[in-house]
């Protein structure tokens, strides 16, 4: 069976297959769609819902079994729709209700499940509550947490928490008192302990599962609950704690009653609705109350992401983890990268390093038990963006600390999503402006986030652009690939190289757009997170040297046979769809060799430490003032103005650029043209297109991956229910730097060293991140490679 069968019937089949169970999201795996940055159907630039519509077959073809789409609704934008202002309606930037719909219906048609999120720990401050709450309308401020400042005169903050984004969690209004906002000042946090509040979200959720969504993403479900007296905390540098020791405005025991109300909603509704929440927990027991039966069906896994290139490290957490969630017959869920954090070919090392662990790490997350989440572009092997010009960031956090009027009028009954700025709330007329905020006295800008290793990116050279396929009838499933020399070593030629539109809703070239978002988008960031990757830890793996330049790729050891010759155990190519060298583009290439094993590597920046304004790159600039901040660690002054340097240390722009598609030049087939936050011009060899039938690509490595996952009764999630060992998964003695494991009829086996490990086959290969030697009876293993077997 080769890896091209991975296709759409393929899902649509396994997908109905666990309709009927109603346990899929035990083992689901969930592809995460960072809207804005997935496909751009009208040509402003910024990915909307027609284009995440277009580019569903892609994710089908891909094996995944649902999508996780960011917010899409209507908000001002401050935070990348993480604000939100309406959130029964579509944000005209990214389409209607009707899109929405059109969107659910096709993925469903597709075997695909959709789950989208819902923000219920803060409105937009354009939200009708908050501005009825500015307004004065009576009783509009007990929706919120509003409190009289200390002191004589009550200028300073209520308490000492300090926001997610930096300065203090506070802000002042024209009448004196200050509301809470852990994250952006334009993010007010709901008070939960209101009817109202309780009664309209209940409300909110049923108009989406009356649409047909299939869950929710739960954005801060551990923030819905303060402790009471709102008490403070003591001590600065407050956002690196979250995850690892209790806080008062987090993980409190209150929120489980939310969550318990909100799981009786979604029983009430056929075909196995969910709820996943996004929650920081300072312990895995902690995490694992979110998913106890009669709360949430999943959690976020934060401690598998952090974890550094180290086994021992790695199997603390897979135990620890497995370990609580069993405790509550929950299954547990894995995840390396997401839209708050580096992507994890970065994280690893960068380079050809970086990837080779990326792939690694990944196809161990698929061999686990649980559930598991694919971010966007992680299937390409995509690195961070770490070059990002100062003026193209977005982030709010990249401003953190700055305090500035809000122009906002109190009295404007229903202003459209416009920009906002923090800080003090404009005076109502004919009244005296407030005292300026005073700064926490345990305020400091976030600290600790240390040079990260560089990011790969390999250059491509430009060839004959055309044009691309129909999105709507899946435009990978065919697509011609590029003849692949060695990596880093010459020009690679391109097909489809023109960028791709929906045809059936582009608009005319020079037609009207949507109108632009403001800046400071993108969801809270979690401070601290992503780990660190290891300097000097060792030369890049080997690239295969197959004997045969168009035999098979899967290892096929027999027992007793002698030694083999070496075998790239990447996934296979359907017959015909492998890289054909054309005339003239340089020699044909050795088919097991390691994808980017020489590739360039760009300069790399701090991580976890704020984001940056924005630069449009399509057609419309983008204007607004988004959250300030001074710069970390240094003078401060303008990021506008500010060294480079200075200006690369946002935490999460560059894990969210705009995917490629197909082409030799940006936008890559993101959209007609141009992008939000600009590509680099090396991605034209990472995209869908190129990568779609090359055997070594990371792409197929996934799809691979997927297909095993699910044609091996062995992988995926144990049976429900607690149990001594419903794991069914073991550890064996293994050489140090290596894990092995089994499940029942799989072995993985997975080599963090710089070099290679040579140990007894644990059975058959059947599918590794680099190429493997093995004679049947010994295996010697790539370093930073993970291997899959079956016996």
């Amino acid at each position: 069976m080769t890896h091209e069968s991975t296709a759409v019937g393929l899902a649509s089949a396994y997908s109905n297959a666990t309709t009927a169970s109603g346990d899929w999201w035990r083992d689901a795996v969930i592809y995460q769609v960072y809207v804005r940055s997935f496909a751009d159907s009208d040509g402003d630039g910024i990915g909307d819902l027609r284009g995440v519509r277009s580019r569903l077959p892609h994710l089908a073809r891909l094996g995944v079994d649902a999508v996780w789409l960011t917010p899409f609704y209507v908000s001002p934008q401050a935070d990348g729709g993480y604000d939100v202002a309406d959130y029964r309606a579509v944000d005209p930037l990214f389409g209607d209700l009707a899109d929405a719909d059109e969107l659910v219906r096709a993925a469903h048609e597709l075997g695909l499940r959709v789950i989208v999120d819902v923000v219920p720990n803060h409105t937009s401050e354009q939200h009708p509550w908050f501005r009825a709450a500015l307004a004065g309308e009576p009783g509009a401020r007990e929706r919120y947490l509003f409190r009289r400042g200390r002191g004589a005169d009550g200028s300073l903050p209520p308490n000492d928490w300090e926001s997610i984004f930096g300065g203090p969690a506070w802000t002042r209004v024209a009448d004196g008192e200050w509301y809470l906002h852990l994250f952006a000042p334009e993010q007010p946090d709901l008070d939960w302990t209101h009817p109202e509040v309780t009664a309209e979200f209940d409300s909110v959720l049923r108009f989406w599962l009356d649409l047909g969504v299939d869950g929710f993403r739960i954005d801060v479900a551990h923030g819905m609950v303060k402790a009471d007296g709102l008490p403070d905390i003591g001590r600065g540098a407050q956002a690196t704690l979250i995850g690892t020791e209790p806080l008062p405005f987090f993980d409190q025991d209150g929120v489980h009653e939310i969550h318990r109300a909100w799981r009786r909603l979604l029983d009430s509704y056929e075909g196995a609705r969910i709820g996943v929440a996004e929650a920081w927990a300072p312990s895995s027991e902690r995490l694992a109350l979110y998913v106890r039966p009669d709360e949430l069906h999943q959690a976020f896994n934060f401690r598998f992401l952090n974890c550094p290139w180290d086994p021992g490290a790695m199997r603390t957490v897979i135990d620890e983890s497995l370990s609580a969630t069993t405790a509550v017959g929950a299954p547990t869920t894995w995840v390396l990268s997401n839209h708050d954090v580096v992507r994890h070919v970065t994280r690893y090392g960068g380079g050809a390093q970086g990837l080779a662990r990326a792939r690694a790490a990944a196809m161990l997350m698929l061999s686990l038990p649980g559930s598991a989440y694919l971010y966007q572009g992680e299937e390409l092997g995509l690195p961070e963006v770490a070059d990002l010009p100062p003026e193209s960031r977005q982030d709010p956090a990249f401003r953190r600390g700055r305090r500035q009027q809000i122009p906002v009028s109190a009295v404007d009954p229903a202003p459209g999503p416009g920009p906002a700025a923090p800080g003090i709330i404009a005076p109502r007329p004919g009244e005296p402006t407030p005292p300026q905020s005073a700064p926490s006295p345990h305020s400091q800008p976030e600290s600790g986030a240390g040079p990260q290793p560089r990011a790969c990116c390999v250059p491509q050279t430009q060839a004959g652009a055309g044009p691309g396929p129909d999105p709507l009838t899946a435009p990978q499933a065919h697509a011609p690939t590029r003849p692949q020399t060695e990596a880093g070593t010459g020009p690679q030629a391109q097909a489809c190289c023109g960028p791709q539109a929906d045809l059936l809703t582009a608009p005319q070239a020079h037609g009207p757009t949507r109108p632009q978002a403001e800046t400071g988008t993108g969801p809270q960031a979690q401070a601290g997170t992503g780990p660190q990757a290891e300097p000097g830890a060792g030369p890049a793996p080997e690239p295969c040297t197959a004997p045969q330049a168009h035999g098979p790729t899967r290892p096929q050891a027999e027992t007793g046979t002698g030694a083999q010759p070496q075998a790239c155990c990447g996934p296979q190519a359907q017959a015909g769809t492998g890289p054909e060298a054309e005339p003239g583009a340089g020699p044909a290439p050795e088919p097991c060799t390691a994808p980017q094993a020489h590739a360039p590597t760009r300069p790399q920046t701090e991580a976890g430490t704020g984001a940056q304004p924005q630069e449009c790159c399509g057609p419309q600039a983008v204007t607004g003032a988004g959250p300030e901040a001074e710069m970390g660690g240094g003078a401060g002054g303008d990021p506008l103005t500010a060294p480079e340097a200075d200006g690369q240390d946002g935490l999460r722009d560059g894990c969210r650029v705009p995917i490629p598609w197909a082409g030799a030049e940006p936008p890559y087939g993101f959209g007609p043209v141009g992008s939000w936050l600009p590509q680099p011009p090396e991605w034209a060899g990472l995209s869908v297109a190129a990568q779609t039938g090359d055997p070594h690509s990371t792409l197929e490595l996934y799809r691979a991956a997927l297909e095993l996952r699910r044609a091996m009764p062995g992988l995926g999630a144990p049976e429900a229910g607690p149990s001594p060992d419903p794991r069914g998964m073991r550890w064996l003695p293994s050489p140090d730097g290596v894990l092995l494991f089994t499940r029942p009829g799989f072995a993985c086996t997975l080599n963090t060293r710089p070099e290679p490990v040579e140990l007894p086959a644990p059975g058959r290969p059947v599918l590794s991140s680099a190429p493997v030697q093995t004679d049947g009876r010994t295996v010697r293993l790539p370093p930073d490679s993970c291997t899959w077997w079956a016996f």
